[in-house]
């Protein structure tokens, strides 16, 4: 994994439609995604935010009559290039939902599931990549006596650092994190953002946030969308304290939104 702040993913020219929609969710997207930060898009509902973090790893496949002009590229490589290994791809650039699901079976089975579709049978393997991925999530002291109960029985907040887990343990380049802690408490929120901020040495992260202040607090590079149009990027400390664009000053000050 890159340790440098390197260019990861570059979206170039990025405009997409939905099969069922006249007008274009995302339009004319130019950003770039560096290595080792957390870059977090956010802004209004229906602008465009969680589109944009699907297409990073192609789930937008998953419905026909999809439109899409542009490019993207993961290490300079376009990700919709014809006869690219999709499923190898949502490996590199893996995906944490809103709504934490784990699978009806153990802690222990349910990070050690992945691996084992990849081939993975040995017990000892198993049981390394299973450690090592909760604790990268932040999970292994509250899990180490658990591995054998039903993951159902977790909290909300554990689900989700969970459901983190299993993500890094198919070894992702790439994490795609869609409002993480819609659902969660303060004190859960503020547990899976710390792990964030921890994971980020070695991970690329993008974030959609469920507010502007979690924007804030996570992000080290933010992207503003509004109606489909990237209005604004930049390091955080200037979009939030220094915005440049109008629109982005007066969605932060909760003029709109």
């Amino acid at each position: 994994m890159s340790r440098t702040n390197g260019i990861k993913i570059e979206i170039q020219k990025l405009t997409f439609s939905y099969s069922d929609s006249r007008e274009p969710v995302l339009k004319n997207v130019n950003l770039q995604i560096h290595a080792n930060e957390i870059t977090v898009l956010f802004g209004p509902g229906m602008g465009g935010k969680s589109t944009l973090l699907r297409l990073l790893n192609r789930l937008s496949d998953l419905v026909e009559g999809n439109r899409m002009e542009g490019r993207i590229l993961l290490d300079g490589q376009d990700i919709y290039a014809p006869g690219l290994d999709v499923i190898e791809l949502r490996r590199r650039v893996g995906m944490v939902f809103a709504v934490p699901i784990p699978l009806p079976d153990t802690v222990w089975g349910n990070v050690a599931y992945g691996p084992k579709l990849m081939g993975i049978r040995k017990k000892s393997q198993l049981d390394e990549i299973v450690e090592k991925s909760l604790r990268a999530a932040a999970f292994w002291e509250e899990s180490e006596d658990r591995l054998n109960e039903p993951a159902a029985a977790l909290s909300g907040g554990q689900k989700q650092r969970l459901c983190l887990a299993r993500t890094l343990a198919l070894k992702p380049e790439v994490i795609l994190l869609d409002n993480p802690t819609s659902g969660l408490d303060p004190l859960s929120t503020a547990k899976v953002e710390d792990t964030l901020q921890r994971m980020k040495r070695d991970y690329t992260i993008v974030l959609v946030p469920h507010s502007v202040q979690q924007a804030a607090r996570a992000a080290d590079r933010a992207a503003f969308l509004l109606n489909g149009e990237l209005v604004e990027v930049g390091s955080a400390d200037q979009i939030f304290t220094r915005p440049r664009n109008q629109r982005t000053e007066a969605y932060i000050t909760g003029r709109f939104g």
